[in-house]
């Protein structure tokens, strides 16, 4: 795996490609000089872990046949207040519509959380990281 950075403009957005030419932009807050043209790099972290858990637990609800409806997940964290100020907290909410088994959804989550997520595994190394669900059933 490979990624670039490249700076974008005289200030602190910079620019990520990956390997396939996918581009993400990056900036500081205008505490230091950045103009809000792209993402904190410390929300892109959490994006990760949303996108990281998120493919894994619908992956294993299709596998389960479940029919998801639509899908929703937010991503809360508490830093430390000193430097490096890595996380500390993190809580994964997710929000499923559907007509779906508490039992399969619970399932799936566990698994991305506990095994399969290796973004949870590398934040687990300085936050604590708990999880909730919730279902609204499809209406007829």
């Amino acid at each position: 795996m490979k990624i670039e950075l490249e700076r974008v403009n005289n200030a602190v957005h910079v620019q990520a490609k990956n390997e396939d030419g996918i581009v993400v932009n990056m900036d500081g807050s205008p505490d230091i000089g950045g103009q809000n043209l792209g993402a904190r790099p410390m929300q892109l972290v959490l994006m990760a872990l949303g996108g990281c858990t998120s493919m894994d637990v619908l992956s294993i609800l299709q596998k389960m046949r479940e029919d998801v409806k639509s899908y929703k997940v937010t991503v809360d964290a508490d830093r430390a207040a000193e430097h490096p100020m890595v996380f500390t907290k993190i809580h994964v909410h997710y929000i499923f519509e559907g007509n779906l088994k508490k039992e399969n959804v619970k399932k799936a989550i566990d698994l991305s959380m506990n095994k399969y997520c290796s973004v949870t595994h590398m934040l687990n190394k300085t936050a604590v990281i708990t999880h909730s669900f919730e279902i609204v059933p499809r209406s007829a």
